[in-house]
């Protein structure tokens, strides 16, 4: 294969994907999504908004420094303030990029800049030279191009070009172009932009008519070669192209397409499970790829054939993108090493998890239920992390009962700051008892914005995973928790929103004290 019919994959999960989340991300998710992220061996990791917030900043800066093989990039406006936050954030990173980008639309140009086509010109040329004393990889992007006329795009594009932006990205922003007409702006791009060969072109989709990934395709066939995406197609509105579809789309139909990407695909499944859980997203069960039902087969007939030979009703296997082919069941009785080994084939690297605290989970759950599937374990380790033993606030017990002839009660125990506690309360059910005594034992009242219920896996034995929004101060946190009792993952889930409040706190007093030192 050639190096002209590589199709770059250029992950904006962490930037536009999280731009769309009701509750924005810990730096610690962050960094686990981003590990998880260049397991895919994607080509660049578009990982924030360096100037937007101190928080992102911090996170691209980490990133940066901790995450090594793709190119690490920070999303910057045509402003000299963000070009030097991003080259600042970005300059411990092995590979950088700086993505720069303003809007070429007369629509936006007149009522969002209220400029003109060669004021917005000039302010692009001069953010790349700037961003060029940071880094030589610059991509310019020229936002709403899929309303742009064509021989706009070509005058910004040359100029962007001359001044040293090596990538050009040509963004359908609002979802609005068809396939034949984005194929049709590349093309005249391609023949009327003298300079083009000195650049590669992208393009960065947007989902709003459910045309993302074949407009991102119909750009590859007319030259395109690099693909904006995120895992599970999540982003602003309707969300942005999905990576793992148009991956695996290149990799199936390489027959018809004749192009590739550097992608494992066998990461596929486990990162996409990876940002469901950590973002808060679930995935619908039928979406391509990644879904629920991707793989499931209800027709007899379709059974029938598939045990006959596997590619009369599947184009791919679930193995090809990462999906496990069967689930060991695991007991109580199951040392240590068989979990490892399980782990192992779902993905996993020893530094992913604790042994120690995921054996004692592991006990704890199959004493329990009984039987502990993969999908059990995925869960453990994802929540096993983000319940630090050294968070301010840690649960040691929760008892409640409820029953239709009485007021629901809760007792909790929980440490705080190392000392133990406890706390009794009543509510109209268990999980609000349990709250109410929470509040008790902080001495910190949170608004409820959101309570979501679902289960890991399927069937009574399933575990219960709870996903809680609430807004403390002004603003919104996300808490999550699992557990075999639903009255213990929604506690779980609100101790997580406390020691996430307590965070935020530190961080305020801490800049205080600077600003008074």
């Amino acid at each position: 294969m050639q190096e002209q019919d590589k199709v770059w994959i250029f992950d904006t999960t962490l930037r536009d994907g999280e731009q769309a989340l009701k509750a924005s991300l810990t730096e610690d998710d962050k960094i686990q999504l981003a590990h998880t992220i260049s397991r895919l061996n994607v080509d660049v990791m578009e990982v924030g908004f360096p100037v937007s917030s101190p928080a992102d900043f911090r996170s691209v800066q980490r990133i940066a420094t901790e995450v090594k093989g793709p190119i690490i990039c920070g999303l910057a406006r045509s402003v000299a303030k963000d070009i030097e936050a991003c080259g600042e954030a970005l300059r411990t990173a092995q590979q950088s990029r700086i993505h720069t980008f303003i809007a070429t639309s007369p629509l936006h140009l007149e009522h969002k800049l209220r400029m003109s086509l060669d004021d917005a010109t000039a302010m692009a040329v001069k953010s790349i030279k700037l961003a060029r004393n940071y880094t030589d990889d610059v991509e310019f992007s020229c936002e709403d191009a899929g309303r742009t006329p064509h021989w706009d795009l070509c005058k910004i594009v040359e100029q962007a070009i001359n001044a040293g932006a090596s990538t050009i990205n040509l963004p359908d922003t609002v979802g609005f172009v068809t396939p034949d007409e984005y194929a049709a702006m590349i093309r005249h791009l391609m023949n009327n932009v003298p300079n083009i060969d000195k650049a590669r072109l992208s393009v960065h989709c947007h989902n709003d008519l459910g045309l993302a990934v074949a407009n991102s395709v119909a750009a590859v066939q007319a030259g395109a070669r690099q693909i904006e995406c995120t895992i599970n197609g999540i982003g602003e509105r309707a969300g942005n192209c999905s990576l793992e579809e148009v991956a695996m789309i290149m990799k199936m139909r390489h027959d018809h397409l004749k192009v590739y990407t550097d992608i494992k695909s066998e990461e596929i499944y486990r990162a996409s499970r990876q940002v469901a859980k950590i973002c808060n997203m679930p995935v619908q069960p039928n979406k391509a790829i990644v879904g629920e039902n991707a793989f499931a087969h209800s027709s007899g007939i379709h059974q029938d054939g598939v045990l006959k030979a596997q590619n009369t009703y599947e184009i791919m296997s679930p193995e090809s993108v990462g999906v496990p082919s069967n689930q060991l069941n695991m007991t109580s009785r199951s040392g240590r090493h068989v979990i490892e080994h399980r782990l192992e084939e779902l993905g996993y690297q020893k530094s992913d998890y604790d042994m120690d605290g995921l054996y004692k989970s592991f006990i704890e759950l199959a004493d329990q239920k009984g039987t502990v599937y993969d999908y059990d374990l995925e869960a453990m380790i994802y929540f096993n992390q983000i319940n630090d033993k050294d968070e301010k606030y840690q649960l040691e017990f929760v008892n409640s009962a409820s029953n239709s002839q009485s007021v629901a009660s809760s007792t909790i125990g929980m440490r705080i700051d190392g000392e133990a506690k406890q706390e009794a309360a009543t509510g109209n059910g268990p999980v609000e008892a349990s709250f109410a005594a929470i509040e008790r034992l902080t001495g910190m009242s949170v608004e409820m914005i959101e309570y979501n219920l679902e289960a890991t896996g399927q069937g009574a034995s399933s575990l219960g995973q709870v996903n809680i929004i609430a807004k403390y101060d002004g603003r919104p946190y996300h808490g999550a928790g699992i557990a075999a009792d639903v009255v213990e993952a929604s506690v779980r889930a609100m101790i997580r929103v406390y020691n996430l409040i307590y965070r935020a706190q530190k961080v305020s007093d801490l800049k205080q004290q600077r600003k008074a030192g």
